[in-house]
């Protein structure tokens, strides 16, 4: 824990709903601490505790990547959403959040959604986002946390060949669920030519039919030959393991806390030859649509636009940087996360 360096943790336990949460909150040093709730059935709350951990972090660069007045901060539920989830587990974890008065603020994440924010903010009013547009929220971020990632492989392109065509470029695209799905979709717009892989496989058939992807496994989808790889699922893809499978020039994806050891698979991307966008920088597009609903009355639709716009902006600075200095992205990008740390957010 001493290695994350939060300024705090805390555990719940309900036992009348079930519900045992942790909510991390690794830094207010620019605002209130934003992160989504996850719910997953963690093996053990040792598990639960890593992922609030890494999760929570990674909130905090991507504020301070997208130049957001906002902290880091993250929640995990333990239990299976299809089996365990409750509206009386909803309403206990939202009294949970409630208590913290406003240093965190929660969303939609894996395992959770936009429905279940409302049971959640029935109990917190204050500080849920990401509710349905027709009660005034944002609505469901997937799709624009996807334009995002668009805008970062844009930049990619633009950096590696001098063009940003898509057309007939070959993109395999780990997982294709909510981010992953809208992701495809942007992509196949633009004339990719996609191969698609999900645990759940009716998810890859989806996909498979309404872009006409490839279905590769969820183990062969790392040795893919492709332009572009782009890991969609859960953390810690990028490993010993598959990083020697990679076969294309870039790695630019929506999923959090991609490498598994930052340090040592940052490097061995760069030592690779690969391209590697880290994911706070690229996935950031979510977190700015749901800024809107903390700063309603400043916050236009087109500054939003703007900011996921930006996105490629921060990427192509993070390339350039770690190609100067012969240092891995992920450096590149702390470096430039540190100083919007140091320097605090100007949002005139």
């Amino acid at each position: 824990m001493d290695t994350f360096e939060h300024e705090s943790i805390y555990f719940r336990t309900d036992k009348a709903s079930g519900l045992k949460a942790i909510i991390a909150i690794h830094s207010t040093r620019l605002g209130p601490a934003l992160g989504g709730c996850r719910m997953r059935p963690y093996a053990s709350a040792e598990e639960a505790l890593e992922d609030a951990l890494r999760l929570s972090r990674g909130m905090t660069f991507k504020a301070a990547a997208a130049d957001l007045p906002l902290g880091g901060g993250k929640a995990v539920i333990i239990g299976d959403p299809a089996r365990d989830k409750t509206p009386a587990l909803l309403h206990a974890f939202g009294r949970m959040v409630q208590e913290l008065g406003g240093r965190y603020i929660t969303a939609e994440d894996v395992g959770t959604t936009v429905a279940d924010m409302e049971h959640i903010r029935a109990e917190a009013p204050l500080y849920v986002v990401g509710i349905a547009e027709a009660d005034g929220g944002s609505g469901d971020p997937s799709p624009v946390t996807a334009t995002g990632v668009l805008h970062a492989i844009d930049a990619c392109l633009d950096f590696t060949t001098g063009k940003t065509s898509l057309a007939g470029k070959r993109i395999a695209i780990q997982g294709v669920g909510k981010v992953g799905m809208s992701l495809a979709e942007l992509l196949f717009s633009r004339g990719a030519d996609l191969v698609v892989c999900d645990v759940v496989p009716e998810r890859a058939r989806i996909a498979a039919k309404r872009f006409l992807a490839e279905v590769a496994s969820p183990e062969e989808i790392f040795g893919v030959p492709a332009d572009i790889f782009c890991p969609c699922s859960l953390g810690g893809a990028l490993n010993d393991e598959t990083i020697p499978q990679i076969r294309a020039p870039i790695v630019c994806g929506a999923a959090n806390n991609q490498l598994l050891d930052e340090e040592r698979h940052g490097w061995m991307l760069m030592e690779r030859g690969i391209v590697y966008v880290p994911d706070y920088v690229a996935n950031a597009g979510g977190l700015i649509s749901v800024y809107r609903e903390i700063e309603k009355s400043s916050v236009s639709d087109r500054l939003t636009q703007l900011r996921v716009i930006g996105i490629g902006r921060t990427v192509r600075t993070v390339l350039e940087m770690a190609r100067a200095e012969g240092i891995p992205t992920h450096q590149a990008a702390h470096r430039l996360v540190s100083e919007r740390l140091e320097k605090g957010i100007d949002i005139s």
